[in-house]
């Protein structure tokens, strides 16, 4: 019997690779996989990794009405070309171009998740464009699946389309984690303690961030806070795991010195494993404005640590304020010195927040079950024919 064809779309290819890891694979069992996204070394290692076929087709990820008319054009030749049963989008800019172009070659079936929206912290014209662009994504596409409850939320107050277009996947996220990668094995344990012996760790309580270095993601607080904390308390440490973006949405050059600056914080940049240095740390902290479902703060629990992150959609469907992490407002410098400082000076508090972590997140959102849902769905949608 002949597989059905389902083409799988992101901006960049990182995305596939990090975001998609081994769902792609799976679903090739069921389905004939193409994978679309710009160029760049990661696409070469999804086809490798994940088994699938790969098409380079380069898109912006900023606002680029020629580029992106050209791209959209050449999305339309490769569906005529290809006649896939499903398209599913990741990602702003490849979800415009590949539902347009989709609902364009009467693509049966096109699906969009949606894992984070830029326009929640735009402002002015910006704002208005990108939610134009949002309800025309959503438009195009015969269902739209929303990684959290709170962006089902945020997607129904702003109009962007009908409730009976939305689902969310299981328990939320795009992908769950693998839980058995994201432990405390023994080989990860002894990569920490070398992290903790070459930045002098010991006997340090040690704060955790891992994502992109950016405004979006609370740097200007977060530094600015950890930076006064270092004022009352010698034996504090901050780990900053990520890659600076100047280009797209910087760090106030204020919190780029301190970043810099500051011996208590160590700015090791991107990691392919982070591993090693979840495990180093006391506390994982994501002082973030905006996300869809964030994965790393379901690896800091996989890792069983205490969280402190902002009190927004997807953070608080994870955490539950003083039972597994605190919450803090978004923005609010003294709610996160608050929160920081009073895990610092709660001896018993970090062990008491990370009892259960570990155990929640393999019955919520361990990616084998994940999985099993996304292809429930993926059934259920062609069975609609």
């Amino acid at each position: 019997m002949m597989k059905s064809k389902l083409i799988r779309i992101t901006t960049v290819p990182i995305s596939l690779k990090i975001l998609l890891k081994d769902q792609l694979k799976y679903m090739s069992q069921y389905f004939e996989i193409v994978a679309i996204s710009s160029e760049g070394k990661e696409l070469d290692e999804v086809k490798k990794d994940e088994g699938i076929r790969t098409i380079e087709l380069n898109m912006s990820r900023e606002i680029t009405p020629m580029r992106d008319l050209v791209s959209l054009v050449k999305m339309i030749f490769i569906f005529l070309k290809e006649k896939p049963d499903i398209v599913h989008t990741h990602t702003p800019k490849a979800g415009i171009i590949g539902m347009i172009a989709s609902w364009i070659t009467r693509v049966p079936h096109r699906l969009h998740t949606i894992a984070g929206l830029p326009v929640m912290e735009a402002t002015g014209k910006k704002k208005s464009i990108l939610l134009a662009v949002e309800r025309l994504t959503y438009a195009c596409a015969t269902k739209v699946y929303p990684n959290s409850y709170g962006l089902r939320d945020y997607v129904l107050q702003n109009k962007l389309t009908y409730t009976e277009k939305l689902k969310i996947i299981g328990h939320g996220s795009s992908n769950g984690i693998d839980t058995k990668y994201f432990q405390r094995t023994k080989e990860i344990l002894g990569q920490a303690k070398q992290i903790e012996k070459k930045y002098q760790l010991e006997n340090k309580f040690v704060f955790c961030f891992v994502g992109r270095v950016v405004k979006d993601k609370g740097i200007n607080e977060l530094m600015d806070v950890f930076d006064r904390l270092c004022q009352k308390h010698n034996n504090i440490t901050l780990l900053v795991v990520g890659q600076l973006e100047n280009s797209l949405d910087p760090i106030s050059s204020i919190s780029e010195k301190i970043l810099k600056n500051n011996n208590n914080i160590h700015y090791v940049g991107f990691q392919n494993d982070i591993r090693p240095y979840l495990a180093t740390s006391t506390c994982f902290v994501l002082p973030t404005y905006r996300e869809g479902f964030p994965n790393v703060v379901l690896q800091a629990c996989s890792m069983e640590l205490p969280c402190i992150v902002t009190d927004i959609n997807g953070c608080n469907e994870i955490i539950e304020d003083n039972k597994n992490g605190l919450l803090v407002e978004p923005k609010n410098k003294d709610a996160l010195y608050y929160a920081m400082n009073k895990i610092i000076e709660n001896k018993e508090l970090p062990t008491q927040l990370s009892l259960n972590n570990r155990n929640d997140i393999i019955n919520k959102y361990d990616r084998t079950i994940f999985h099993q849902y996304l292809l429930e769905e993926y059934n259920k949608v062609l069975k609609n024919d």
